[in-house]
């Protein structure tokens, strides 16, 4: 009976051993390590995240309501492209500094997926007074045009997929429901835009980031504060902006807490319209609407107001973030 009881004993520890190890390989089966996506401007991070939710661990290196026009990466984003399982930036000469390191450190096999530079054919970019053609780089700021975004939205999820074969119905369900958002914001703008007075559907902003979106709604970009060079207009330039809002009969002119200017204040006190410093292209409001839907309705309620609009046009639109 000693016998048999040692030997019992003994097949219990050894069943317990077994059972243990086979757990940690199952559990370790239902939670896989995480792949990294690093992004660059906040309203790209927060679309990776929704689409990604949470399959993917997203570090967006361009901080919220940092001009990504000048960023440079500094020595700490070298690990974080280091530790990339793919790279997705917005492109067209956005984010150089960023693209030029991650290409030098990114990991062997790595891909970099510029989401304007596929969305848009070349023939189709947009140069004006901020990005002229002469400097080669186009305006970059596809993503205010909502028809564009679902294009990011399609070649983020295919990304994801590519990357991720495991999860591809999740990253297909999470576009789905995101496209689904996407829409109903798009109708919203046009529905936002027909409220505006046709005479002041017209834009005068301090960075030129609205040149996509202008056609798309059926509005006019009148003039760009912000020369090619990022830095203050010369005299002159200020006296022919003033010349094209009174000639124009705009109601308002349009800054932004990112691209700060003493300049647009003096404009607006000269050419006698209101100065609204609350437009955003990359930065990202405060929660519980913090995403780039968000975003979108702010400007949308800001802009549709100092236009003369309804600005409850955007009031039904959900700009949470997607659950997961």
């Amino acid at each position: 009976m000693r016998i048999h009881s040692r030997y019992l004993l003994f097949f219990f520890f050894i069943t317990i051993f077994i059972s243990l190890g086979l757990g940690k390989r199952i559990f370790a089966s239902e939670h896989p390590k995480k792949f990294t996506i690093v992004t660059t401007v906040a309203p790209i991070t927060n679309m990776v995240r929704n689409i990604g939710g949470g399959y993917v661990n997203v570090i967006g290196v361009v901080p919220d309501g940092v001009d990504s026009h000048t960023f440079e990466p500094i020595p700490s984003d070298i690990k974080t492209l280091q530790a990339a399982d793919l790279i997705i930036a917005n492109g067209l000469d956005l984010e150089l500094p960023t693209l030029k390191l991650a290409e030098k450190v990114k990991k062997p096999g790595t891909r970099i997926v510029q989401l304007g530079n596929r969305t848009l054919k070349e023939e189709d970019w947009q140069y004006d007074f901020s990005f002229p053609r002469e400097h080669g780089h186009p305006n970059p700021h596809l993503w205010l045009n909502i028809q564009l975004v679902m294009q990011y939205a399609e070649i983020i999820r295919d990304s994801l997929s590519e990357l991720d074969s495991r999860h591809r119905e999740y990253y297909f369900l999470n576009t789905e429901t995101y496209l689904t958002k996407l829409t109903k914001l798009d109708q919203a703008i046009f529905a936002c835009v027909k409220t505006i007075p046709e005479k002041n559907r017209k834009l005068v902003t301090y960075h030129d980031s609205f040149a996509y979106f202008a056609p798309r709604y059926g509005m006019t970009v009148i003039a760009a504060i912000q020369p090619s060079d990022f830095s203050e207009p010369a005299p002159q330039e200020v006296i022919n902006v003033i010349k094209q809002i009174k000639q124009a009969g705009v109601p308002a002119i349009f800054g932004s807490d990112v691209f700060p200017s003493k300049i647009m204040k003096q404009i607006a006190r000269e050419a006698n319209v209101q100065f609204i410093d609350q437009l955003s292209d990359d930065e990202l409001p405060a929660p519980p609407n913090d995403s780039f839907i968000g975003m979108m309705v702010n400007n949308m309620t800001v802009m549709t107001q100092a236009l003369g609009g309804d600005a409850t046009c955007t009031a039904n639109i959900d700009a949470s973030n997607n659950r997961f």
